[in-house]
């Protein structure tokens, strides 16, 4: 007899229906033969599956199994066709179709006592079940908050392989887990940081608030103790919420990395990603044997920090121009390419110079001049151009450490952040594909940011004197253009060129 049930396997950060079929027949000596591209942990299912079916007290048909997973040219990866399998030998043995099987998808890890352990991309799993029109997904009851989420398909929370068969079969009745999503995004989207417990650096503040009103990337500059990284970590707190498609994309990324935490379910708060500059290549845009999302994708509709940026490798560096500009990234290999989302906004922050007291009032710098220069070099002029604020960030002294009062909230500046953001969705609209000034094109430049009489003498005498190339002039403009939405106002004045020129404070330290 022949059985077939309906799992999935993971490309990218997406998931393809595959047919698990089984096919049992009577012989002397078992064995079990799994076809359609299994990777390693796929060929071993037949040894789990075993286990799992003799420990769930199911009846299996003694002979060989052979197992097919159509389509036959997918590489199928990972153990979540051990619950598919094992149902499809149970049914095989039983001698029975199941009713209604053509309208289940179920994907699940087995153990050998046959309970269910939690599988990758539930989220982007139950999206492909639904798209296949199937009505209902059975999973591991670890995954189901996650797979929950989508509205359109009856999720069931799995806990054994023989809850899952007698389900099926109509033996036992289980419930379709359900989920109150927005009680649940309420409950779960808070912050354990706030931007009260900064004291001081009211203008890197202000720098901050810019970059997320508008969507800039952001580099702070200066010596070890001045709160670069503690800042940093309290941006997600001022930025807007994020919208249910938002918060699926987000998730779906995380599940297929392994990076979800099982007692969330999905994301509700804004990715803030941090890695180490020792990170490969691989490690920051993605890739693998089979591609897998890196820290750029990982950090999709949230932040990617990167703290001492002189210390990457320039190739490393240099790799992130593409997602910056194109927020997406784009892995070849022999078998294909895969894409993966990088719309992230970029922090990252440096010393001045290798000790890190270069400038500094009270402590000497100990660098030779070309050592500073050679330190700075190591971030290519091209990536400094793509970064559209540089602020310092000096030393905070004993009086403002010392002081009571709390620094402004969070919440206060992210209202005056979200009303930046409905302005710049007003002006856009949904024809241009854009929501924030960071994103516009050359076109949308010349159309929304005009200059006239002082404002436009003023940019021209900075692009004069400090030789700015074109895509600081870009940049510039953007960034002025998103002071004026703080500002409410409709022209960009002379007084926001100046901040923004300010903003390019490493652009004028290199010419010195």
């Amino acid at each position: 007899m022949i059985t077939k049930i309906y799992s999935a396997a993971l490309q990218g950060v997406d998931a393809v229906e595959v047919e698990v079929e089984v096919n049992a027949r009577k012989c002397e000596t078992p064995r079990t033969v799994i076809v359609g591209l299994p990777d390693a942990a796929v060929r071993e299912s037949g040894e789990r599956v075993h286990s799992a079916v003799s420990a769930s007290a199911l009846k299996k048909e003694i002979g060989v199994h052979t197992i097919n997973l159509a389509p036959a040219d997918l590489r199928k990866e990972g153990p979540s066709f051990d619950l598919p399998i094992a149902l499809a030998m149970a049914a095989c043995a039983e001698q029975r179709p199941i009713s209604e099987l053509e309208d289940h998808c179920v994907v699940g890890e087995l153990a050998l006592d046959g309970k269910v352990r939690p599988v990758k991309g539930a989220l982007s799993i139950a999206l492909e079940a639904k798209r296949r029109g199937r009505k209902r997904l059975l999973l591991p009851a670890a995954n189901a908050p996650e797979a929950a989420i989508i509205d359109g398909i009856e999720v069931y929370a799995i806990e054994s392989l023989y809850d899952a068969w007698h389900f099926l079969a109509g033996n036992q009745p289980l419930p379709a887990f359900k989920l109150d999503r927005l009680a649940y995004f309420n409950a779960h989207r808070h912050y354990a940081v706030d931007f009260e417990d900064v004291k001081g650096q009211q203008h890197v503040k202000r720098a901050l608030e810019v970059a997320v009103a508008g969507g800039h990337n952001i580099l702070m500059v200066g010596p070890p103790g001045t709160g670069k990284s503690m800042l940093a970590k309290r941006l997600p707190t001022i930025m807007p919420d994020m919208g249910e498609e938002e918060a699926i994309e987000a998730t779906k990324i995380h599940s297929i990395a392994g990076h979800l935490n099982p007692k969330q379910g999905i994301l509700t708060t804004r990715p803030f990603r941090s890695p180490h500059h020792t990170i490969s290549n691989a490690g920051l845009l993605g890739g693998g044997s089979n591609p897998g999302p890196g820290e750029v994708s990982l950090a999709h509709h949230g932040v990617l920090f990167l703290d001492e940026l002189p210390e990457f490798s320039r190739s490393t560096l240099e790799v992130m121009r593409q997602p910056i500009e194109d927020r997406q990234v784009t892995i070849s290999r022999a078998a294909g390419s895969l894409t993966f989302p990088a719309n992230f906004m970029l922090v990252s922050a440096m010393n001045p110079c290798p000790c890190g007291y270069y400038g500094d009032p009270k402590r000497d710098c100990r660098c030779a001049p070309r050592q500073i220069e050679h330190y700075r070099q190591r971030i290519s002029g091209p990536l400094l151009d793509r970064i559209d604020l540089h602020v310092e960030v000096p030393l905070v002294d004993y009086k403002e450490l010392s002081s009571a009062t709390s620094g402004e909230q969070s919440e206060v500046i992210r209202q005056r952040v979200l009303s930046t953001r409905a302005r710049q969705q007003d002006r856009f609209s949904a024809k241009h594909g854009i929501t924030t000034n960071s994103s516009m094109s050359a076109k949308e430049v010349r159309l929304h940011c005009g200059l006239a009489g002082e404002s436009s003498s003023l940019l021209e005498q900075a692009m004069t004197h400090l030789n700015f190339s074109a895509r600081a002039y870009d940049r510039i403009l953007k960034v002025a253009r998103t002071l004026a939405d703080l500002d409410n106002a409709d022209r960009i004045g002379p007084t926001q060129v100046l901040e923004a020129i300010q903003y390019r404070s490493l652009d004028r330290n290199l010419q010195l």
